[in-house]
C-alpha cells in the first residue's frame, strides 16, 4: 500500500519524536485519537515502522570516537561473505556495516572510547575476521550533523 499524506506526517513526528503519546500525535497531524491510532497500527503491521528505539549521547557513555573502517576481503563468494558477516555481528562496538560497490567490500562505522580503544578493536576484532585482506580506518574529527529519519 502507498503512502498518503497523513501516513508521511505521522511517520516525518514518530521519526522525530517517538515517544510522543497517541494524543499527542493525533492533535499534530489533525486526526481523531482512534483514527491516528489505527494508521499507526497499519504502519507498523506493514513494516513501515520497523522498531522504536532510544538514540544514546555517544559522549555520554563514553564512546565519542567514530571511525568508518573499509574492509576488503579475498574473495566474494556467498561463503566468504557469509562467514565475514556472521563473525562481525558479534562486534558490539560496529553499528553499522553496508556491502558495497567499488574499491572496498564494507564500509563499517564503529564507535570506540578513543585511538587506543579503536585499536584494541582493529587488532582483536576486524583484523581476525574471515576473509580479510585489507582494513582501512577513517577517524571522523567533527559530527557536522546526524539523523535516523529518513526523507519522506
Amino acid at each position: 500500500m502507498s503512502l498518503d499524506v497523513i501516513d508521511k506526517r505521522i511517520l516525518h513526528e514518530l521519526q522525530r519524536r517517538g515517544r510522543l503519546s497517541n494524543t499527542e500525535l493525533a492533535d499534530i497531524v489533525a486526526l481523531s485519537q482512534s483514527a491516528c491510532h489505527r494508521r499507526v497500527q497499519r504502519l507498523e503491521e506493514e513494516g513501515y515502522i520497523r522498531d522504536y528505539v532510544a538514540l544514546l549521547d555517544a559522549r555520554k557513555i563514553n564512546r565519542p570516537t567514530t571511525v568508518f573502517v573499509e574492509i576488503k576481503l579475498s574473495g566474494q563468494t556467498e561463503e566468504v561473505l557469509d562467514k565475514f558477516e556472521n563473525a562481525l555481528a558479534l562486534i558490539p562496538e560496529v553499528l553499522e556495516c553496508h556491502l558495497m560497490a567499488g574499491s572496498a567490500d564494507y564500509l563499517l562505522k564503529v564507535v570506540a572510547k578513543d585511538t587506543d580503544d579503536f585499536a584494541r578493536i582493529h587488532r582483536k576484532s576486524l583484523a581476525t575476521l574471515p576473509g580479510v585482506t585489507q582494513v582501512q580506518s577513517s577517524f571522523a574529527l567533527k559530527t557536522v550533523f546526524k539523523t535516523t529519519a529518513l526523507p519522506l
